[in-house]
């Protein structure tokens, strides 16, 4: 049984944040200087590292079968469309063929995995904690020539440290799988919700930065959504002090990520639709709406269990 949570956990939190990785990298050379357009280099070998993976990721899950499958975290109904937008708009080449293969995947769970299998997926543990720590180094690099204005970009740097926050938060996860941490529900619901809260309200922050001045009913709904998830924030972290209100927060939470998860999704088809005016990629609207969809089912698996 430890090892079969160990397969499924491992391939589900691969499959999630090795996209997740692979994209920001996409972002951030988008949103290069043309002085700085040398960087692409670096950026493409890290973003091959990261979607080879993802596809040993997706080769090794094909033969088990993932629950997760049907969250819409992997990949949704506006991905495809959403990279092959992006690609046009960027001249950035962005492999699509990895995400028509994760629709193969199927969504049901083996009962035995063989010692092979578990040794490959920590090889490929290993292999994605090399590689994620890599691109963390490199944000880290960006932010700080930005914040020393050493060099320009037109992320914020709210942005750049938003996006090294989930890599190191991908890189916890990764070594807490590698080291057989045994898993203890009320601590990690605690954990999830103080960080994913945080993110979902810098995410409602970034859509209000980046929607036209005349998109004022977006502006307006994107501000209460930061609002409503800077408290939800404070209000995991004080879990420490008080735990019995857990399950009184994680509905919280969940109400409130279930709406901002349906702005977003609004928001991914009025971009692809050319019905919004923003300057934002339409994959990074589906990628926040990934997000969205990972982080609702970590919250209803953790509702359902208490």
């Amino acid at each position: 049984m430890v090892s079969n949570n160990f397969v499924r956990s491992s391939l589900e939190v691969n499959l999630f944040f090795l996209r997740i990785m692979k994209e920001h990298l996409i972002f951030i050379e988008a949103d290069l200087s043309h002085r700085d357009i040398h960087l692409s280099h670096k950026i493409t070998a890290l973003r091959n590292e990261a979607t080879n993976l993802l596809r040993t990721t997706i080769a090794l899950a094909n033969g088990i079968g993932l629950q997760a499958v049907g969250s819409g975290e992997f990949i949704t109904d506006y991905t495809i469309n959403a990279e092959q937008a992006t690609e046009f708009f960027t001249g950035i080449v962005i492999d699509r063929d990895v995400s028509t293969s994760v629709l193969t995947i199927g969504s049901i769970e083996s009962s035995t995995y063989s010692s092979a299998l578990v040794d490959q997926v920590a090889v490929l543990n290993n292999n994605a904690i090399a590689v994620t720590q890599a691109i963390s180094n490199f944000k880290v690099s960006i932010l700080k020539d930005v914040l020393s204005c050493r060099a320009f970009s037109h992320s914020y740097p709210l942005l750049l440290d938003h996006i090294n926050r989930e890599a190191q938060f991908y890189l916890k996860t990764l070594q807490k799988l590698q080291n057989k941490v045994p898993f203890n529900l009320v601590r990690e619901a605690v954990e999830q919700e103080a960080f994913w809260n945080r993110i979902m309200g810098e995410h409602a922050k970034f859509v209000r930065g980046l929607l036209d001045p005349t998109e004022e009913l977006l502006f307006d709904k994107a501000h209460r959504f930061g609002k409503e998830f800077d408290r939800l924030t404070a209000e995991a972290i004080s879990l420490s002090e008080d735990i019995n209100k857990l399950p009184e927060a994680t509905k919280n939470s969940i109400r409130a990520t279930t709406s901002i998860r349906n702005f977003k999704r609004s928001g991914v088809e009025g971009i692809l639709g050319c019905k919004i005016k923003i300057v934002a990629l339409p994959l990074l609207a589906d990628h926040i709406l990934r997000e969205a969809n990972h982080y609702l089912r970590m919250l209803k698996a953790f509702n359902q269990v208490r």
